[in-house]
């Protein structure tokens, strides 16, 4: 048995529900209609480069329903899916979902929480669309009647190289990111991070190197994503017109190259996701051939059985 308590080779995100909540549970995507600093000129008009939201969207999310209406859709469609989930996470995934004023952000935030069977917010945002004022606002609205639900932020990260995101036009630097999963870790909330691997101009030294500065944070949760190229992006443009200048990863050399950055990774780090899957159609280019993600997980699990290693053998 491994320190978080289980036989698999990781720190799971089943197991840390299960350590939480004693059971299954389901996170359900909402689309509240959010936007983007780096969109609608807060602090610019293009975009990170790599961006293109609507492919992890599931069908059930739209800006047009309201919150509830997407938590129940969503419930009825994971109940024919999923029918061990009997709790579930309302889950503000697409654009920035605390960039809105408090007051209409606690509006959101409160229906989602009204909602029958969900026990807490996942709340996907940026580094620089977080403060005291909304953490405040989350403490006070996730302890109802001395009630605590949870709460998890998470934070798209992308890089912990300046460079990278510079490039990458994300309107941060790495210092932003660090302060802003400190602070949501000293309100108690827990902290997630987004981590894309591949970007352009990092070697693999400097990738696998990541996961020592990764491992120095705060986090509660993780989601590693392979670098995927999004058709109608400025990355897709820079792509077909220079392809030598990225390195887009195999499925065989993705799994051993995740396989020694999570040696390396700090063994108390829930791994939510090692890979990212989009239906094909938004991809420029289709290097997997199609495998969904659990068949990339299994190959995943398959290969540290064969390495005879695990997370933090070298931490």
């Amino acid at each position: 048995m491994f320190p978080w308590g289980d036989n698999r080779r990781f720190n799971s995100y089943s197991s840390y529900f299960q350590r939480e909540f004693g059971s299954r549970v389901q996170k359900i995507s909402i689309d509240a209609g959010f936007s983007c600093p780096n969109r609608d000129g807060t602090i610019s008009t293009g975009g990170c480069t790599f961006c293109r939201n609507d492919a992890f969207n599931p069908s059930y999310c739209s800006p047009e329903k309201s919150v509830r209406q997407q938590i129940e859709e969503g419930i009825e469609f994971h109940q024919r899916r999923y029918r061990r989930a009997k709790s579930y996470l309302a889950y503000f995934q697409a654009f920035s979902n605390t960039h809105k004023p408090v007051d209409e952000l606690e509006k959101l935030y409160r229906e989602a929480l009204s909602v029958p069977g969900i026990i807490g917010l996942v709340i996907g945002t940026r580094p620089d669309c977080i403060n005291e004022e909304i953490l405040e606002m989350l403490k006070n609205i996730s302890s109802p009647k001395g009630k605590t639900c949870l709460v998890l932020i998470e934070l798209g990260v992308e890089s912990v190289y300046d460079q990278t995101l510079l490039h990458i036009n994300r309107g941060h630097d790495f210092a932003c990111a660090k302060s802003a999963i400190e602070l949501v870790h000293s309100y108690g909330f827990h902290c997630g991070g987004h981590f894309i691997f591949g970007l352009p101009g990092e070697t693999r030294e400097m990738m696998l190197n990541a996961a020592d500065i990764i491992s120095d944070l705060p986090l509660t949760t993780v989601k590693f994503h392979q670098l995927q190229i999004f058709k109608d992006t400025k990355m897709a443009d820079e792509y077909l017109a220079n392809p030598s200048d990225f390195h887009l990863f195999t499925l065989e050399d993705y799994i051993e190259f995740v396989i020694d950055f999570i040696e390396r990774l700090n063994p108390n780090i829930v791994i939510e996701r090692f890979a990212g899957e989009v239906p094909p159609r938004y991809l420029v280019s289709k290097p997997w051939l199609n495998l969904r993600y659990d068949q990339v997980l299994t190959l995943i699990e398959k290969r540290l059985e064969e390495r005879n290693t695990y997370q933090g053998k070298k931490f």
